[in-house]
């Protein structure tokens, strides 16, 4: 029996004082209306309604039930309303996860613009640097970037690619020389981030891919850390290019190998969230504004975006 749908029969009917009229207004028939009314008189173990052959009418206990029954169905189709306007109104708290790096040069612009639409939403920014989970942490989006996402079990919507740029400050280079092909970086200090796709540096030559171990000098889970330990002149990185672009502008930083980066690898920018269904309006009018975001400026992401 479903409790909840009987107590509606039961109310309506003693609202109508008619089975006829309840079947009516509800759409069922009148045999349902009683089965309906006579299973929740089982349930409880207490006669609800005096029945005749023109009209029915309430027990005394029957009375009482009403009324907490009224109370409790309305209480229940407020909350049920107010949820179903929460769910449609673009409005709230949005939280989001995201690598550190894109934290700070990419997550910024897109989110002053949804905001300026949107200014009933406000926005909760967590930065990481080692995968974590989404459901646990209970964010509804997520930023992934690089050639693997932090939950496989997320759906995820690609919405930008950018390579990686070998890295070194001038002075790095003078005093150490610049190298002019990878098989020389064994003779460097090297930074790398460390996860496992910078276990090594993939790079092409005319012989096909070549292959450099890394992580000599320093190893940091943060591009954004390698990218001042090579400002500060530590050694030689592999790093996105949207996050060292104003640096390489500036002449703080210089691009080297750059016949040897194989266009082939590139990273991904990538919007995940826990699940395609359930989503509110306000989560999924966020994924498609940050889809649409990128969508028209193809270029200018490869300068903004960071992993």
């Amino acid at each position: 029996m479903d409790q909840l749908q009987a107590m509606r029969v039961f109310l309506c009917a003693a609202d109508l004082a008619s089975f006829g009229l309840a079947a009516q207004r509800l759409g069922i028939s009148v045999a349902a209306v009683s089965r309906s009314v006579g299973l929740l008189e089982a349930h409880l173990n207490v006669k609800l309604l005096s029945r005749s052959t023109r009209v029915i009418s309430l027990t005394e206990s029957g009375g009482k039930y009403l009324e907490e029954c009224r109370s409790i169905i309305r209480r229940l189709d407020e909350m049920e309303s107010s949820l179903v306007r929460a769910t449609r109104e673009i409005a709230g708290t949005l939280r989001i996860a995201t690598s550190t790096t894109f934290a700070l040069c990419g997550l910024s612009p897109m989110l002053a613009a949804y905001q300026a639409a949107f200014p009933s939403v406000s926005i909760d920014v967590t930065s990481f640097d080692t995968p974590i989970s989404m459901t646990d942490g209970g964010f509804h989006v997520g930023f992934a970037v690089g050639r693997g996402l932090p939950d496989s079990s997320l759906v995820s919507r690609e919405i930008a690619t950018f390579p990686d740029v070998v890295v070194a400050s001038p002075a790095y280079l003078a005093k150490h020389g610049t190298p002019l092909h990878p098989s020389e970086l064994v003779n460097h200090a090297l930074l790398a981030v460390s996860h496992d796709c910078a276990r090594r540096w993939e790079f092409l030559d005319t012989h096909g891919l070549f292959f450099v171990p890394t992580g000599n000098a320093l190893q940091a889970t943060s591009a954004a850390t390698i990218r001042v330990a090579t400002l500060d002149g530590m050694g030689i990185a592999l790093l996105p290019a949207p996050l060292v672009s104003d640096d390489l502008a500036s002449g703080r930083l210089l691009s080297i190998l750059e016949p040897f980066c194989n266009a082939a690898v590139n990273n991904k920018l990538s919007i995940t969230y826990p699940g395609r269904i359930y989503l509110s309006t306000k989560v999924r009018h966020f994924i498609d504004f940050a889809v649409n975001h990128h969508r028209p400026h193809d270029h200018a992401v490869e300068s903004r975006v960071a992993a």
